[in-house]
Protein backbone atom coordinates (compact mmCIF):
# COMPACT_ATOMS: atom_id res chain seq x y z
CA UNK A 1 0.00 0.00 0.00
CA UNK A 2 2.95 2.54 0.97
CA UNK A 3 4.62 1.76 -2.49
CA UNK A 4 2.07 2.55 -4.32
CA UNK A 5 0.70 5.86 -2.63
CA UNK A 6 4.13 6.66 -3.23
CA UNK A 7 4.89 6.05 -6.92
CA UNK A 8 0.91 7.74 -7.26
CA UNK A 9 2.33 10.84 -4.67
CA UNK A 10 5.61 11.09 -6.73
CA UNK A 11 4.00 10.98 -10.15
CA UNK A 12 1.18 13.88 -9.08
CA UNK A 13 4.46 15.88 -8.30
CA UNK A 14 6.09 15.55 -11.71
CA UNK A 15 3.24 16.17 -13.59
CA UNK A 16 2.17 18.95 -11.30
CA UNK A 17 -1.05 18.12 -12.07
CA UNK A 18 -4.09 15.48 -10.28
CA UNK A 19 -5.36 15.15 -13.33
CA UNK A 20 -2.45 14.70 -15.94
CA UNK A 21 -0.66 12.25 -13.04
CA UNK A 22 -4.61 10.38 -13.50
CA UNK A 23 -4.49 9.88 -17.20
CA UNK A 24 -0.74 8.52 -16.73
CA UNK A 25 -1.79 5.79 -14.22
CA UNK A 26 -4.65 4.81 -15.65
CA UNK A 27 -6.61 6.06 -12.56
CA UNK A 28 -9.90 8.20 -12.14
CA UNK A 29 -8.72 11.72 -10.75
CA UNK A 30 -10.65 11.42 -7.52
CA UNK A 31 -9.07 8.33 -6.96
CA UNK A 32 -5.66 9.33 -7.35
CA UNK A 33 -6.98 12.66 -4.88
CA UNK A 34 -8.45 10.08 -2.21
CA UNK A 35 -5.03 8.40 -2.53
CA UNK A 36 -3.01 11.48 -1.94
CA UNK A 37 -5.13 12.23 1.18
CA UNK A 38 -5.06 8.75 2.76
CA UNK A 39 -1.28 8.61 2.53
CA UNK A 40 -1.20 12.08 4.14
CA UNK A 41 -3.70 10.95 6.63
CA UNK A 42 -1.43 8.06 7.78
CA UNK A 43 1.82 9.85 7.39
CA UNK A 44 0.10 12.77 9.54
CA UNK A 45 1.93 15.50 7.64
CA UNK A 46 0.56 17.54 4.51
CA UNK A 47 2.56 16.81 1.65
CA UNK A 48 1.25 19.08 -0.80
CA UNK A 49 -0.95 22.40 -0.62
CA UNK A 50 -3.63 22.58 -3.05
CA UNK A 51 -4.77 25.85 -4.89
CA UNK A 52 -7.43 25.86 -7.75
CA UNK A 53 -4.51 26.72 -10.19
CA UNK A 54 -1.31 24.56 -8.80
CA UNK A 55 0.05 22.67 -6.67
CA UNK A 56 2.81 23.28 -4.23
CA UNK A 57 4.87 20.71 -2.02
CA UNK A 58 5.20 21.32 1.54
CA UNK A 59 8.86 21.44 2.81
CA UNK A 60 7.89 18.10 4.52
CA UNK A 61 6.43 16.88 1.24
CA UNK A 62 9.10 17.88 -0.63
CA UNK A 63 11.45 15.73 1.31
CA UNK A 64 9.22 12.87 1.06
CA UNK A 65 9.50 13.73 -2.50
CA UNK A 66 13.11 13.45 -2.85
CA UNK A 67 13.25 10.13 -0.88
CA UNK A 68 10.18 8.58 -3.00
CA UNK A 69 12.25 9.64 -6.39
CA UNK A 70 15.53 7.88 -5.17
CA UNK A 71 13.13 4.70 -4.68
CA UNK A 72 11.65 4.42 -7.90
CA UNK A 73 14.60 5.32 -9.55
CA UNK A 74 16.02 2.26 -8.03
CA UNK A 75 13.16 0.30 -8.49
CA UNK A 76 13.49 1.36 -11.96
CA UNK A 77 16.91 0.04 -12.29
CA UNK A 78 16.61 -3.28 -10.51
CA UNK A 79 13.40 -3.74 -13.24
CA UNK A 80 16.04 -2.92 -16.19
CA UNK A 81 18.90 -5.06 -14.67
CA UNK A 82 16.30 -8.18 -14.51
CA UNK A 83 15.45 -7.61 -17.88
CA UNK A 84 18.86 -7.89 -18.90
CA UNK A 85 19.28 -11.35 -17.14
CA UNK A 86 16.69 -12.17 -19.13
CA UNK A 87 18.15 -10.91 -22.49
CA UNK A 88 21.24 -12.43 -22.01
CA UNK A 89 22.83 -15.27 -19.49
CA UNK A 90 24.47 -14.24 -16.65
CA UNK A 91 25.57 -15.19 -13.48
CA UNK A 92 26.44 -18.80 -11.97
CA UNK A 93 24.70 -22.10 -13.42
CA UNK A 94 24.67 -24.78 -10.83
CA UNK A 95 24.53 -28.50 -13.05
CA UNK A 96 24.25 -32.35 -11.83
CA UNK A 97 24.64 -35.15 -14.48
CA UNK A 98 25.35 -38.66 -14.53
CA UNK A 99 29.03 -38.99 -14.42
CA UNK A 100 29.43 -40.79 -17.91
CA UNK A 101 27.28 -38.01 -19.98
CA UNK A 102 29.38 -35.36 -18.47
CA UNK A 103 32.85 -36.86 -19.53
CA UNK A 104 31.74 -38.30 -22.85
CA UNK A 105 29.86 -34.74 -23.74
CA UNK A 106 28.78 -32.66 -21.32
CA UNK A 107 32.44 -31.11 -20.53
CA UNK A 108 33.22 -30.06 -24.14
CA UNK A 109 29.17 -28.38 -24.40
CA UNK A 110 30.08 -26.17 -20.82
CA UNK A 111 33.17 -25.08 -22.45
CA UNK A 112 31.59 -24.33 -25.90
CA UNK A 113 28.64 -22.58 -24.25
CA UNK A 114 30.85 -20.56 -21.73
CA UNK A 115 32.48 -18.88 -24.47
CA UNK A 116 29.49 -17.91 -26.27
CA UNK A 117 28.69 -16.23 -23.02
CA UNK A 118 31.38 -15.62 -20.96
CA UNK A 119 29.21 -13.15 -18.38
CA UNK A 120 28.50 -17.27 -17.40
CA UNK A 121 30.19 -19.16 -14.78
CA UNK A 122 29.79 -22.60 -13.99
CA UNK A 123 29.71 -25.28 -11.05
CA UNK A 124 29.08 -28.97 -12.55
CA UNK A 125 28.73 -32.07 -9.93
CA UNK A 126 28.88 -35.46 -11.59
CA UNK A 127 27.19 -37.99 -9.96
CA UNK A 128 25.73 -40.83 -9.34
CA UNK A 129 23.10 -40.06 -6.30
CA UNK A 130 19.94 -38.48 -6.36
CA UNK A 131 19.49 -34.58 -6.62
CA UNK A 132 17.34 -32.63 -5.40
CA UNK A 133 17.51 -29.56 -7.48
CA UNK A 134 15.45 -27.19 -4.66
CA UNK A 135 16.82 -28.64 -2.08
CA UNK A 136 20.24 -28.04 -2.97
CA UNK A 137 20.28 -24.65 -4.70
CA UNK A 138 20.65 -26.30 -8.77
CA UNK A 139 19.37 -24.52 -11.16
CA UNK A 140 19.53 -27.89 -13.71
CA UNK A 141 19.71 -32.17 -13.22
CA UNK A 142 20.53 -33.90 -15.58
CA UNK A 143 18.13 -36.86 -15.30
CA UNK A 144 18.43 -40.36 -16.80
CA UNK A 145 15.38 -42.33 -16.95
CA UNK A 146 12.03 -40.64 -16.91
CA UNK A 147 11.75 -38.73 -13.28
CA UNK A 148 8.77 -39.32 -10.78
CA UNK A 149 9.00 -35.92 -8.72
CA UNK A 150 5.70 -34.49 -9.58
CA UNK A 151 6.91 -31.19 -8.11
CA UNK A 152 9.96 -30.71 -10.71
CA UNK A 153 9.27 -29.40 -14.08
CA UNK A 154 10.81 -32.28 -17.13
CA UNK A 155 12.11 -31.49 -20.20
CA UNK A 156 12.99 -34.32 -22.97
CA UNK A 157 16.66 -34.34 -23.83
CA UNK A 158 17.53 -36.97 -26.05
CA UNK A 159 17.09 -40.86 -26.47
CA UNK A 160 19.34 -43.25 -27.55
CA UNK A 161 18.66 -47.04 -28.70
CA UNK A 162 20.66 -49.28 -26.56
CA UNK A 163 22.66 -51.67 -28.19
CA UNK A 164 25.14 -54.64 -27.12
CA UNK A 165 28.96 -54.39 -28.25
CA UNK A 166 31.69 -56.93 -28.10
CA UNK A 167 34.97 -56.58 -29.07
CA UNK A 168 36.15 -58.56 -32.13
CA UNK A 169 38.83 -60.61 -29.81
CA UNK A 170 35.62 -61.95 -27.91
CA UNK A 171 33.77 -62.77 -30.84
CA UNK A 172 36.73 -65.04 -32.28
CA UNK A 173 36.84 -66.54 -29.27
CA UNK A 174 33.37 -67.29 -27.89
CA UNK A 175 31.36 -66.79 -30.92
CA UNK A 176 28.82 -64.36 -31.65
CA UNK A 177 25.34 -64.92 -30.42
CA UNK A 178 22.60 -65.15 -33.00
CA UNK A 179 19.67 -65.19 -30.66
CA UNK A 180 18.87 -62.85 -26.93
CA UNK A 181 18.66 -66.74 -25.55
CA UNK A 182 22.14 -67.33 -26.58
CA UNK A 183 23.68 -64.76 -24.27
CA UNK A 184 22.79 -66.79 -21.15
CA UNK A 185 26.05 -68.70 -22.49
CA UNK A 186 28.51 -65.86 -22.80
CA UNK A 187 30.42 -63.48 -20.41
CA UNK A 188 28.33 -60.35 -19.91
CA UNK A 189 29.39 -57.42 -18.71
CA UNK A 190 26.62 -55.92 -16.02
CA UNK A 191 25.76 -52.43 -15.19
CA UNK A 192 24.33 -51.31 -11.67
CA UNK A 193 21.79 -48.97 -13.90
CA UNK A 194 20.47 -52.05 -15.43
CA UNK A 195 17.00 -53.94 -13.85
CA UNK A 196 17.91 -56.36 -12.26
CA UNK A 197 20.31 -59.04 -13.79
CA UNK A 198 18.10 -59.73 -16.66
CA UNK A 199 18.64 -57.41 -20.05
CA UNK A 200 14.99 -56.61 -21.64
CA UNK A 201 14.44 -56.75 -25.41
CA UNK A 202 11.63 -55.41 -26.95
CA UNK A 203 11.67 -57.86 -30.54
CA UNK A 204 12.35 -60.04 -29.65
CA UNK A 205 9.71 -59.43 -26.61
CA UNK A 206 12.57 -61.74 -24.16
CA UNK A 207 14.06 -61.61 -21.17
CA UNK A 208 17.30 -62.95 -20.75
CA UNK A 209 18.85 -63.87 -17.19
CA UNK A 210 22.43 -63.05 -17.15
CA UNK A 211 25.16 -64.37 -15.25
CA UNK A 212 27.98 -61.59 -15.41
CA UNK A 213 31.37 -61.64 -15.04
CA UNK A 214 31.86 -58.08 -13.96
CA UNK A 215 29.35 -55.61 -12.67
CA UNK A 216 30.16 -51.87 -12.51
CA UNK A 217 28.07 -49.05 -11.74
CA UNK A 218 29.64 -47.06 -14.76
CA UNK A 219 29.49 -47.75 -18.62
CA UNK A 220 32.42 -45.93 -19.53
CA UNK A 221 34.45 -48.54 -17.20
CA UNK A 222 32.12 -51.24 -19.03
CA UNK A 223 33.17 -49.95 -22.16
CA UNK A 224 36.81 -50.16 -21.51
CA UNK A 225 36.38 -53.41 -19.76
CA UNK A 226 34.58 -55.36 -23.35
CA UNK A 227 37.41 -53.28 -25.60
CA UNK A 228 39.57 -55.73 -23.29
CA UNK A 229 37.78 -58.55 -24.17
CA UNK A 230 35.68 -59.13 -20.78
CA UNK A 231 32.62 -59.46 -22.39
CA UNK A 232 29.48 -58.38 -24.06
CA UNK A 233 28.06 -55.05 -23.23
CA UNK A 234 24.33 -53.53 -23.10
CA UNK A 235 25.19 -49.76 -23.25
CA UNK A 236 23.69 -46.70 -25.12
CA UNK A 237 24.50 -46.82 -29.14
CA UNK A 238 25.96 -43.50 -28.86
CA UNK A 239 28.69 -44.37 -25.59
CA UNK A 240 30.48 -47.22 -28.62
CA UNK A 241 29.53 -45.68 -31.45
CA UNK A 242 33.40 -44.23 -32.17
CA UNK A 243 34.57 -47.49 -31.45
CA UNK A 244 32.47 -49.66 -33.62
CA UNK A 245 33.93 -47.34 -36.19
CA UNK A 246 37.56 -47.64 -35.36
CA UNK A 247 36.90 -51.22 -35.67
CA UNK A 248 37.41 -52.31 -31.76
CA UNK A 249 33.93 -53.05 -30.97
CA UNK A 250 31.33 -54.72 -32.98
CA UNK A 251 27.59 -54.78 -32.51
CA UNK A 252 25.89 -57.74 -31.64
CA UNK A 253 22.63 -58.86 -32.18
CA UNK A 254 21.66 -55.97 -34.17
CA UNK A 255 18.45 -57.03 -35.43
CA UNK A 256 17.14 -56.74 -31.91
CA UNK A 257 15.76 -53.85 -30.26
CA UNK A 258 16.39 -52.71 -26.74
CA UNK A 259 14.80 -50.17 -25.10
CA UNK A 260 16.00 -46.36 -25.29
CA UNK A 261 18.10 -44.43 -22.63
CA UNK A 262 16.42 -41.34 -21.46
CA UNK A 263 17.86 -37.94 -20.41
CA UNK A 264 15.38 -35.23 -18.59
CA UNK A 265 16.74 -31.60 -17.40
CA UNK A 266 14.94 -31.27 -14.45
CA UNK A 267 14.08 -27.54 -12.81
CA UNK A 268 11.91 -26.20 -10.31
CA UNK A 269 9.92 -24.24 -12.52
CA UNK A 270 9.07 -22.86 -15.95
CA UNK A 271 7.40 -19.88 -14.12
CA UNK A 272 9.54 -16.80 -15.12
CA UNK A 273 12.10 -19.15 -15.92
CA UNK A 274 15.83 -18.14 -16.28
CA UNK A 275 17.60 -16.67 -19.01
CA UNK A 276 20.52 -18.59 -18.44
CA UNK A 277 18.51 -22.02 -17.34
CA UNK A 278 16.56 -21.73 -21.24
CA UNK A 279 19.51 -21.01 -22.99
CA UNK A 280 21.90 -23.65 -21.80
CA UNK A 281 18.91 -26.50 -21.81
CA UNK A 282 18.47 -25.25 -25.43
CA UNK A 283 22.37 -25.32 -26.37
CA UNK A 284 22.74 -28.84 -25.28
CA UNK A 285 19.88 -30.19 -27.24
CA UNK A 286 21.18 -28.27 -30.11
CA UNK A 287 24.65 -30.03 -29.93
CA UNK A 288 23.31 -33.49 -29.19
CA UNK A 289 21.60 -33.70 -32.67
CA UNK A 290 24.62 -32.28 -33.77
CA UNK A 291 27.22 -34.39 -32.32
CA UNK A 292 25.92 -37.25 -30.93
CA UNK A 293 22.93 -37.63 -33.74
CA UNK A 294 20.70 -38.87 -31.24
CA UNK A 295 16.67 -39.05 -30.89
CA UNK A 296 16.22 -35.46 -29.55
CA UNK A 297 13.55 -32.41 -29.33
CA UNK A 298 12.86 -31.53 -32.77
CA UNK A 299 12.06 -27.58 -31.56
CA UNK A 300 12.06 -25.81 -28.16
CA UNK A 301 8.61 -28.07 -26.97
CA UNK A 302 6.63 -27.47 -24.65
CA UNK A 303 7.92 -27.58 -20.47
CA UNK A 304 5.67 -30.57 -19.36
CA UNK A 305 4.67 -30.64 -15.81
CA UNK A 306 4.85 -34.68 -14.73
CA UNK A 307 1.17 -35.78 -13.16
CA UNK A 308 1.49 -36.76 -9.70
CA UNK A 309 2.54 -40.48 -9.10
Amino acid sequence: MGLDDALIFTRVVECHSFTSAAMTLGMQKSTVSRRIAQLEERLSVRLLNRTTRKLRLTEVGQAYYERCRQIMQEFAEAEQAIMQLQREPTGLLRISSPIEFGQLFLGGVVGDFMRRYPAIQVEVELTTRVVDPVEEGVDIVIHRGRPQDSSLVARSMMHSPRQLFASPAYLAEHGTPQKPEDLVDHRCIHTLMDDGRKWHFLEPAVSVAISPVLTINNITFAREAALAGAGVINVPAFIAEAQVAEGTLCRVLEHCVLPSTELYALYPSRRFQAMKVKAFIDYVIEQLRERLNVGVEQDEGPLVTLPPT
